[in-house]
Order: structure tokens, then C-alpha cells, then sequence
């Protein structure tokens, strides 16, 4: 069996649709729906069962879990990069992942974990994942720093030969609709131009950067999802690694994309960075993604455009945008 964990989640459900779709359905989905839209993301899916978070750990602690795993890929954290309660975060994203981690390495179990890009901060150290760079890492946020410290205690720890631990970039696709605020760019544009005509990008707070020329690593879920099960079928492959395209595009070119999906003239329209996000925002990210021809893996990952129009013309535009 696999475990998911945060599997009602997006990404987390994403995997569990890339699963069935290979005919896999021994999986164990693990989460906090409480009063969240979260099942939404289950009622197409195929799992065997469903356990809530906590039970999960106290089982994992007690050793008791009622299942045979094969392998526990562990997406179950708070992915808010505005979240401001720092013990929820300590708990939740940091402790809770080492019982993960500890309980998948004394059973020789495969155990893939996410990180985040969040972690490297303003990028002035850039974004290699080479695990000698990690310490020096600063991040901007609560929520990057809870990350890192996970992948800082596996190094301490030398788990990273059994541990696979995936620096996500800015991931985007179905099974997003959950997350307010934190939903992404493309279907907030996409909702707000078909509802307003346009959609407003933040203007630029950083000399030499045009309005909404920031850039990010944008990355399709569904090649998140497709890397993640090549990644439980070769388990000899473990370390701290990047999950982007390896290509920085701008917002501008998001934005574009969205409206040539709609098939809509593109117009844009820009409004001041609050304060409260200009002091700790990204304005570049790039996976460094050399790591997959060092371990021969034949997953790719799609441009911005192809992305956005699968998300668009597949989903968002349909009655049943869910995986």
C-alpha cells in the first residue's frame, strides 16, 4: 500500500489521480478535510481508505498502523507562505514530517517528502540544489524556513540516501480550487478576466524590472505528479531535488497565456505590491533541474503555454474542473 499524505490536497490528489491512472488504487489517503472543499478533490478518485491526520501519526507513532506500506509519500503540510503562527508551523510542517521520515527509514519503506523553493529566499545564492549549498540557505518566510529545516535536519541526519525530499516551484493545475488566496495565478486570471475583462499583475518594486516582468519557474501539476510515480518506481534515486521546469518565464507571459487559452485579446493592467509582500517576495525563481540527466529520468516538463491551455480548455472551462 501507499500512503498519501495531504492526499485531498492538490498536489496530493493530483497524485493520486496520476495512480489510478496507471490502475493503482492500494493507497491509504491521509488529511484534514475538517470544513474545507478538500473532498471535492477525492470524489473522483479510487483510494482504499481514508485516515485523518492525527490518527495517522499516533498510529505511526505507536508503530500500529493496521496496513502493510510500501511506501509513504508525505505532502501533508501547510503550504501558506503568509502563515504567521510559527508553532503551527514547527509542528505541522517540521516535527510531523520527521515522524514521517523516521518511521518510513526503520521500515526500509520508500518515503519521498516535499520541500519547497520557498527555501531559498530572495535567490541571491541561486537555486542549485547541490547538497552542500543547502545550509547557507536564508529563507523569506515562515513557511520556507519550516522546509528547510526539514531537509536540514535529513542532512544532519544522513537520510538523504533513503529520503527524497522535492523542492516544488510554482506549481499551477487542477485541484488548486481549495486554496484561496494561495490558489494560483492562472485561475484567479482566469476567473477575473472572464468575470472583469482583465486581470491586474503587480507592478514592480525592484530597479530594472518592468511591471509584471517578475519570473518565476512556473511548473504543471500533472509533471509534478508524473515525476513523483517515476520516482516511487525507482527507488535508488533519493536527495534533496529540484521539481521546476528549469526555465524562468514572467508573469507577463502567464497572463498571456491564460488570455490565448480563452481566446481573448490580451490586455494588461497593473496595481501596487502591498507593503506587507514586497519586503519578502521572489522576484526570480529557476529550478536548477540537472539533476534529471544525472539519474537518466525521461519525465519532462511542458512550457507555460501548453500547461495553461490543458488547465484552461480541459477544466477550468468545464463544468467538472476537478482530476
Amino acid at each position: 500500500m501507499i500512503v498519501i499524505t495531504g492526499g485531498a490536497g492538490f498536489i496530493g490528489s493530483a497524485l493520486l489521480w496520476q495512480l489510478n491512472q496507471t490502475g493503482m488504487d492500494d493507497i491509504l489517503v491521509v488529511d484534514n478535510l475538517a470544513q474545507t472543499e478538500k473532498w471535492r478533490n477525492l470524489v473522483k478518485r479510487r483510494y482504499v481508505d481514508y485516515m485523518h491526520r492525527d490518527r495517522f501519526r499516533e498510529l505511526l507513532k505507536r508503530n500500529a498502523l493496521p496496513y502493510t506500506i510500501s511506501a509513504i509519500v508525505h505532502l501533508g503540510a501547510s503550504s501558506s507562505t503568509t502563515e504567521r503562527n510559527a508553532d503551527f508551523l514547527m509542528e505541522n510542517n517540521y516535527h510531523y514530517s520527521q515522524d514521517v521520515c523516521r518511521f518510513a527509514m526503520e521500515k526500509g519503506i520508500r518515503c519521498i517528502v516535499a520541500s519547497s523553493a520557498a527555501t531559498y529566499g530572495d535567490g541571491h545564492m541561486g537555486f542549485s540544489d547541490e547538497h552542500e549549498l543547502i545550509p547557507a540557505l536564508t529563507p523569506l518566510n515562515m513557511y520556507g524556513y519550516s522546509k528547510h529545516l526539514l531537509d536540514l535536519w535529513l542532512l544532519r541526519e544522513g537520510a538523504l540516501a533513503d529520503v527524497a525530499s522535492l523542492k516544488f516551484f510554482n506549481v499551477y493545475g487542477p485541484n488548486e480550487y481549495h486554496k484561496g488566496t494561495m490558489q494560483s495565478v492562472v485561475v484567479k486570471a482566469y476567473h477575473s478576466i472572464r468575470e472583469t475583462g482583465t486581470f491586474p499583475l503587480f507592478s514592480s518594486t525592484q530597479e530594472g524590472v518592468g511591471d509584471g516582468e517578475q519570473r518565476r519557474d512556473f511548473v504543471y501539476v500533472k509533471d509534478c505528479t508524473a515525476l513523483i510515480a517515476w520516482l516511487l518506481e525507482n527507488t535508488e534515486v533519493s536527495g534533496i531535488h529540484n521539481v521546476g521546469t528549469g526555465s524562468a518565464r514572467s508573469f507577463n507571459d502567464l497572463i498571456r497565456a491564460v488570455y490565448t487559452a480563452m481566446r481573448l485579446p490580451c490586455h494588461f493592467t497593473y496595481t501596487p505590491m502591498p507593503e506587507s509582500l514586497s519586503k519578502n517576495y521572489q522576484n526570480f525563481t529557476c529550478a536548477d533541474m540537472k539533476w534529471l540527466e544525472k539519474e537518466d529520468c525521461p519525465v519532462s516538463f511542458v512550457s507555460i503555454e501548453q500547461g495553461v491551455q490543458d488547465y484552461i480548455l480541459h477544466y477550468l472551462g468545464t463544468e467538472d474542473p476537478y482530476l
